[in-house]
C-alpha cells in the first residue's frame, strides 16, 4: 500500500507555550528559509509563545546560528540556541565536574569547554574523560592519545552527539559517530554517555532554556530518531515535519510514532488559523 503525505498528515488541534525547532530541514534548508518559516514563529512569538532552536552540529557556537537565523529573516539570539555542546556542557556538570579533557574535537569545543572551566589536556597521561565530537581534524595522532588515555589511564568516553554522518549539499561529511566507532573499536570501551539529540540530557537542556513545562512544550523536527524521540522522551509533544530528511513513507516502519505530522512549518498551527503561505 502507498502511503501518502494526505494519509500521515495530522495537524496539531492547539497552540503550546513553547516551542523547540530543528533547523536543517525544519527552518531552513542550508542557506534559505523554508516556505513561511518567519511568518510561523513570529506569529507563535506575537501569541506569547516562546521559542528555542536545537541542534546536534557542534561545530558553530550558538551565537553563529543566531546570526544566521537573524540574517535569514528569523530574529534570534545566542540563548534562543540550544546545541549539542550545551547538553555536553549539562552531563560533565552533573557527573564530572572538575574532570580533565582530552578531545577528539575542533578547536571551538575546547574553547567552549575551557571558558566553562574545564581544564583541557594534551597528555593522555593525565585525562580522566576523553569528549569525541564532529570533528574535520581528525587524524591517527588524535586517535592514538584518545586510546592511551583510555587503554593506560581508564578514561571515560563522552560523544557529543550520536549522528553518523552531517547532511550537506554535496552528499554529506562524517559526523561524530564515526570518530566514536573508531575509538571504541581500538580501546574495546563503549561511550558512557551519547549526548545531543535523542538524549534526555539534550532535552533537559532545551526544557530549562524554553521554561516551561514539558507538557506544554511542542519539538518540531524532520526526523523520527532525534527530534520526535527526544521530545516524547521528556513528555515533549513531537511534531514531524515532511519537509526534510523524512518521507511519509518512513512512519509506518518507524519506532517512533510521531504525536503530529505536517508538510511543514508552514503548517503547524492550528488548522482554525489562517495559514500564512495562503495569504
Amino acid at each position: 500500500m502507498t502511503v501518502t503525505v494526505e494519509s500521515v498528515v495530522r495537524r496539531p488541534p492547539r497552540r503550546f507555550q513553547g516551542y523547540a525547532f530543528d533547523l536543517d530541514g525544519t527552518v531552513y534548508l542550508g542557506d534559505s528559509l523554508l516556505p513561511s518559516a518567519a511568518e510561523t514563529i513570529a506569529d507563535i512569538r506575537v501569541h506569547g509563545g516562546r521559542v528555542v532552536f536545537v541542534t546536534n552540529k557542534p561545530l558553530s557556537s550558538a551565537a553563529s546560528y543566531a546570526e544566521k537565523l537573524t540574517r535569514l529573516g528569523v530574529p534570534a539570539a545566542a540563548e534562543d540556541v540550544v546545541t549539542a555542546v550545551d547538553s555536553l556542557l549539562l552531563y560533565l556538570c552533573d557527573r564530572h565536574p572538575r574532570a580533565r579533557v582530552l578531545t577528539i574535537a575542533e578547536p571551538l569545543l575546547e574553547r567552549i569547554l575551557s571558558e566553562a572551566g574545564w581544564s583541557v589536556v594534551a597528555d593522555p597521561a593525565e585525562a580522566e574523560i576523553v569528549v569525541v565530537s564532529f570533528d574535520r581534524g581528525f587524524d591517527y595522532a588524535k586517535l592514538e592519545a584518545a586510546y592511551r588515555a583510555v587503554r593506560h589511564r581508564g578514561a571515560a568516553i563522552v560523544a557529543t552527539n550520536p549522528d553518523p554522518y552531517c547532511p550537506t549539499p554535496d552528499g554529506g561529511l562524517p559526523d561524530c559517530a564515526a570518530m566514536l566507532a573508531a575509538l571504541e573499536a581500538c580501546t574495546g570501551s563503549t561511550a558512557e554517555a551519547v549526548l545531543g539529540k535523542p538524549s534526555e540530557t539534550m532535552g533537559r537542556a532545551l526544557l530549562e532554556r524554553l521554561g516551561t513545562a514539558p507538557e506544554e512544550a511542542a519539538l518540531v523536527g524532520d526526523r523520527l530518531s532525534t527530534d520526535v524521540a527526544m521530545g516524547q522522551r521528556v513528555g515533549m509533544t513531537g511534531v514531524l515535519v515532511l519537509s526534510g530528511a523524512t518521507e511519509a513513507a518512513a512512519i509506518a516502519t518507524s519506532e517512533v510514532t510521531p504525536d503530529y505530522v505536517v508538510e511543514g512549518i508552514h503548517r503547524l498551527l492550528p488548522s482554525d488559523e489562517t495559514d500564512p503561505r495562503s495569504e
